[in-house]
């Protein structure tokens, strides 16, 4: 694939994003990442309403990557969110999280997420993770464009 894919990552551990865009550079991933801290923030990106109005013209991601424990608005309520958006509804969520529980795996495919990813301790482990994003969703998926 040879265009480059738009990414929301909503993210609010500083050292996880850190590293996922050390590794999207690193292995030369053909994304353009946006990072946000929580959920509400990644609402008004997505809606490009606050400070996020002047990039109206800009394309809407073409996924998100987004983390369930956030601050303010978390990410269960921000899938619900996207999903019930028919402006957003089509965006590819894919779940990366610390939380390993069943009850989340289980909502969170409800919600409508299309991929739920656990993040590893160990950081070798994280990378390879990373990679793997890349080697399905970059180089394999086709995204819709209807956005």
């Amino acid at each position: 694939m040879n265009e480059r894919i738009k990414v929301l990552l909503v993210e609010d551990n500083v050292a996880d994003s850190t590293l996922i865009l050390e590794v999207f550079e690193n292995e030369k991933i053909m994304a353009d990442v946006t990072v946000v801290r929580d959920g509400v923030e990644a609402i008004e990106f997505l809606k490009k309403q606050g400070v996020y109005v002047d990039r109206s013209e800009d394309k809407t991601p073409d996924m998100v990557i987004l983390d369930l424990n956030l601050p303010r608005m978390d990410g269960r309520e921000l899938l619900r969110q996207i999903k019930n958006d028919p402006t957003l509804e089509t965006i590819p969520v894919v779940i990366l999280t610390t939380s390993a529980a069943e009850e989340d795996v289980n909502s969170t495919y409800k919600l409508g997420a299309n991929c739920y990813v656990t993040k590893p301790l160990d950081l070798d482990h994280f990378v390879d993770i990373v990679k793997a994003i890349d080697k399905f969703w970059f180089s394999a998926v086709r995204f819709p464009h209807d956005k």
